[in-house]
């Protein structure tokens, strides 16, 4: 998965009288970053996403999806970026999965990965990032972060193709958004750590 930097939101650049876009003026200062913004950036990637009931930002592809889920008050207020990997494994697969994404997590910065298993059995993967806001985050590193952390969402769903020789016939899940993507996205839990 690549993302053209071109693609980088102009946020602020207006177009002048006679219809030409003007220079974008970036913040100077720290911003509050929001679903609105998310969603302005995933745009302007040319990704798809949609909104669940939640009110989080869904970005789905064919074997994962991407939540953007804004939580706390104020100074305390973080972005967490979790991805639901949809491949389900068997309890069996567990201790190999769980071998792999120890070696994932000690080489990578991002996503941090972690198991969780159903009550019917079923292990699924779970991706992880967090941004504290506070007081607000500088523009540029905002951007840079979800950029690079929707591309690394991507690069573990390959990563894990191959490790484990997964959809040898399908396409390439991490070239980019579901086509159709869903209605409504799949309920997420919001598990509380690794099983």
């Amino acid at each position: 998965m690549s993302v053209d930097p071109s693609a980088i939101p102009n946020f602020g650049g207006q177009p002048d009288k006679q219809g030409q876009p003007q220079q974008a003026r970036k913040p100077t200062g720290p911003i509050m970053p929001n679903p609105d913004l998310v969603k302005q950036l995933l745009e302007r990637m040319k990704l798809k996403y949609v909104e669940d009931k939640e009110g989080d930002v869904v970005a789905p592809w064919k074997h994962f999806r991407v939540y953007f889920m804004f939580r706390g008050e104020e100074r305390q207020r973080v972005l967490t970026v979790r991805t639901f990997y949809d491949r389900p494994h068997t309890i069996e697969d567990k201790p190999r999965l769980l071998q792999n994404i120890d070696e994932w997590n000690h080489s990578t910065l991002w996503p941090k990965v972690y198991t969780h298993t159903g009550d019917d059995g079923t292990v699924r993967l779970i991706g992880d990032f967090q941004l504290l806001l506070g007081a607000g985050v500088g523009f540029d590193h905002f951007v840079a972060s979800v950029v690079s952390w929707v591309r690394a969402a991507g690069e573990f769903d390959k990563w894990l193709v191959e490790r484990f020789g997964l959809d040898k016939d399908e396409p390439d899940a991490a070239d980019g958004p579901d086509a159709a993507g869903p209605a409504e996205p799949e309920a997420h839990e919001e598990p509380g750590g690794d099983d």
